[in-house]
């Protein structure tokens, strides 16, 4: 006759078999060649960048534009994202650089992260629009021809997050669960040892949502604008729930009730939606030209057969 057998399960034993099974964060996200460091926040960034630029140009080049153009575009987009990243990360959480025992000059120490997406967009934007008018090019059929690419370049920037150890999630006991090592765990969480790997969320995010994008532009032959309306309603969609589980310690984090960045999120998602229905409503089509009058490539010399009638 078969005997039963009970197993207890301690938090002795279950704590190390979830922790065995959960994703390890780097031992070190800094190497050295020499005098100089190769940091892992910064080589995400920069793939990011390089992957946004090489899909924007093959976009570009498809609504009808010069190849090269998207990375005159870049020269100007990239600077000028990076430094609203940062003024709007260093304005939202000025205590860490100018609070009590704050050291200011921090605030210029770019590769220990802190890049608020919202001032990178904004910033961006600005220096995409003054490129498109240096090179007499529309501004809205060179946004919707970058706003995808830049969804994959904000995938693969999160990894920099990863490198850091920093903008994680609630503790979780998910097989997935994020193992932080203690030194970077906030206050009130030290003894929790695994967490929502939100990074990696926000990663498989965006690369759907740009896997959708594409699919509706390629269907609908979206102009106008309303790619980039789309590529702003995936990204707030998906960063709003996600920033609900994060636990980064943040100046706003209770704005009515709610972080900051998670109404940024519901408020551009509502305006992004508002226009892509106006401009579906109004008939707004793909460009045929996507350059400003005056400007773009020489049409093709027509041949003296190709305007005498008395060849045909």
């Amino acid at each position: 006759m078969l005997s039963s057998v009970t197993i207890a399960v301690t938090p002795d034993v279950l704590v190390p078999l979830l922790t065995s099974l959960s994703i390890p964060s780097p031992d070190q996200g800094v190497w050295h060649l020499g005098p100089v460091p190769i940091r892992g926040y910064a080589l995400s960034i920069i793939l990011g960048i390089v992957a946004a630029i090489w899909i924007g140009e093959k976009r570009w080049i498809a609504r009808g534009g010069r190849a090269g153009e998207v990375s005159d575009v870049a020269i100007w987009a990239v600077p000028f994202g990076v430094i609203g990243g940062r003024i709007y990360h260093v304005i939202t959480d000025n205590h860490l650089y100018f609070g009590s025992g704050a050291n200011p000059v921090e605030a210029l120490y770019i590769w220990r992260g802190g890049l608020g997406v919202w001032g990178a967009i904004a910033f961006g934007a600005v220096g995409v629009l003054i490129a498109c008018r240096r090179h007499g090019i529309k501004m809205l059929p060179m946004s919707d021809a970058l706003a995808p690419g830049v969804l994959v370049a904000q995938a693969i920037g999160r990894w920099g997050n990863w490198f850091n150890q920093e903008l994680f999630g609630k503790p979780t006991d998910l097989p997935w669960g994020l193992q932080i090592d203690p030194a970077y765990r906030p206050p009130g969480y030290e003894d929790f040892a695994t967490f929502h790997p939100t990074y990696l969320y926000e990663f498989v995010w965006n690369l759907l949502a740009f896997a959708v994008i594409i699919w509706l532009d390629r269907r609908y032959r979206l102009g106008g604008g309303r790619v980039l309306a789309l590529y702003v309603m995936g990204y707030t969609l998906g960063r709003g729930w996600i920033e609900m589980l994060r636990i980064d310690t943040v100046q706003m984090n209770n704005v009515l009730g709610l972080r900051l960045n998670v109404w940024t999120s519901i408020v551009l998602f509502v305006l992004a939606t508002t226009y892509f229905v106006w401009a579906g409503m109004r008939g707004v089509t793909r460009e045929e030209n996507v350059y400003a009058e005056g400007h773009g490539p020489e049409p093709e010399p027509t041949s003296d057969a190709d305007t005498d009638s008395s060849a045909v």
